[in-house]
């Protein structure tokens, strides 16, 4: 991936999501935390956090990482609570950006993050990936990949129902219609938990307002595009003809998101519509299972196809951590080689830096390919100007399947959150 690739993967990034050796030999530092040996830290890199957690112990005799892991959901409402009552892990999952009450500039803004600016790998990040990882020029956020949105599909389900991956919006809507004539619906949603009602959204919003307009963020901040006068509208309406036409199983909204990968990785579903790093989880549930990442269509041309694309959610330290020398261990060694192969490679993602030695693997091929191609862009919320869009396009996705909104309410709800700015 070449300099000018990743700069538009996520310069446009800069829109609301994932090197240096271990620095200091092979033991814990015995200073910070009145001398403990024990780091905590909270993540939401379910299936892949925990092999880099003992990876790092064994480069770190005597040192012991108590560590929880749980859904981006719940995540972001305890993390701010936590940080503001002093009793916020040492380090934290924090995304790029300003999409979210976990992101970089919300966490940064009030002190919560120590400035991680002197650290070995900050700066070889490519200036693309510095622009989501720092508030007001300062490095908080340790990026290690790079993620992209898409269809994931269960190969062998496919090869049970005979079907292949649709590469047009028409071949999309007959392939849900063929899947669900054999009994196995295309994709498994599981909406209950609210971030995930973006994902098919961000794949339709990513061809049908990006194919034609590139700049179309730059416009928005400008005061010169609204989400009701745009193409956010045909994207809302591709998703919900999605949902007409049975492109999921029964109930999202009663579906969760640990319940929707145990369809997707068994077969009772094709696929699921999600970021890449859910191939880690598929495997976990299913080992023996094949799983390829794919775009998912909006139009009928298949080289206007886009992408959503960008640095997915890194790890800070906690300004006020308890063992501060031990949690800057611990990001440096996520940021080495080692650690960030390990994550990448569990989680299905690419490496944020080069030279890791990281073989991409087979499953991204495509979304490899559309990297290099330039044909990414960003996930939409990385630089709306607060959370409160994001969290109003969640709820408000939620409400229309269940019958109590409409597209066109949401929209204007968004573009008033938005023009409220930061």
């Amino acid at each position: 991936m070449n300099t000018r690739n990743l700069t538009v993967l996520v310069a446009a990034t800069t829109a609301t999501a994932l090197l240096a050796a271990c620095s200091g030999g092979t033991k814990a530092s015995d200073s910070g935390g009145g001398g403990s040996k024990t780091l905590t830290l909270a993540s939401v890199d379910q299936g892949s956090v925990e092999d880099v957690v003992k990876a790092f112990e064994k480069a770190n005799p005597g040192v012991k990482v108590r560590y929880t892991t749980s859904g981006a959901d719940q995540y972001q409402q305890q993390i701010r609570t936590q940080l503001s009552s002093g009793t916020a892990p040492d380090v934290m999952s924090v995304w790029p950006g300003n999409g979210n009450p976990g992101a970089t500039y919300v966490l940064a803004k009030p002190g919560y993050l120590r400035d991680l600016s002197d650290q070995p790998w900050a700066a070889k990040l490519p200036d693309a990936v510095k622009s989501v990882a720092q508030y007001e020029g300062k490095t908080y956020n340790a990026v290690f990949g790079l993620n992209g949105i898409g269809a994931v599909y269960n190969q062998q389900a496919m090869e049970k129902a005979g079907l292949t991956p649709p590469d047009t919006w028409k071949e999309l809507l007959a392939f849900c219609r063929d899947a669900k004539a054999k009994g196995t619906p295309a994709f498994a949603l599981g909406i209950q938990d609210n971030w995930v009602t973006q994902l098919v959204l961000y794949s339709m919003v990513a061809t049908t307002v990006y194919g034609d307009d590139r700049d179309f963020d730059q416009k928005m901040q400008a005061g010169q595009a609204t989400f009701a006068k745009s193409a956010w509208t045909t994207a809302v309406d591709k998703y919900l003809t999605m949902e007409k036409t049975g492109c999921f199983q029964k109930n999202p909204l009663g579906t969760n998101y640990e319940a929707s990968q145990q369809l997707a990785a068994t077969g009772k579903t094709l696929g699921i519509v999600q970021g890449n790093w859910v191939i880690a989880l598929l495997k976990g549930k299913n080992p023996k299972g094949t799983f390829t990442f794919k775009a998912l269509p909006a139009t009928d041309d298949p080289a206007a196809t886009l992408i959503p694309a960008a640095a997915g959610a890194g790890y800070g330290v906690n300004a006020k951590a308890k063992n501060p020398e031990l949690a800057l261990k611990f990001v440096n060694f996520v940021m080495s080689p080692e650690g960030m192969t390990l994550f990448v490679k569990k989680q299905g993602s690419l490496p944020s830096l080069p030279d890791t030695g990281h073989k991409v693997d087979p499953s991204l091929t495509e979304l490899s390919t559309f990297i290099q191609d330039d044909r990414t862009v960003p996930f939409m919320d990385q630089l709306w100007p607060n959370p409160k869009v994001q969290q109003t396009m969640l709820s408000g996705l939620q409400e229309i399947f269940s019958g109590q909104s409409t597209p066109a309410k949401l929209l204007a709800e968004m573009d008033s959150d938005y023009k409220a700015g930061s």
